[in-house]
């Protein structure tokens, strides 16, 4: 029997409000907390903050 998927997709998003997002995976039985990570966006053409948010 095959082990149960535990890692979602998730979707980064920019906190600079461009609309710029990363989609990423993370464990959801280890990390429980939303993910925050300091992420480049070639919009504004600088590092800024990305908050996960639910992929649609």
């Amino acid at each position: 029997m095959a082990k149960k998927n535990v890692r979602e997709l998730i979707k980064l998003e920019s906190s600079a409000k461009t609309g710029f997002f990363y989609v990423s995976q993370k464990n959801k039985a280890n990390t429980k907390e939303k993910l925050s990570l300091k992420k480049y966006d070639p919009r504004i053409k600088s590092h800024i903050l990305f908050k996960e948010i639910k992929l649609k």
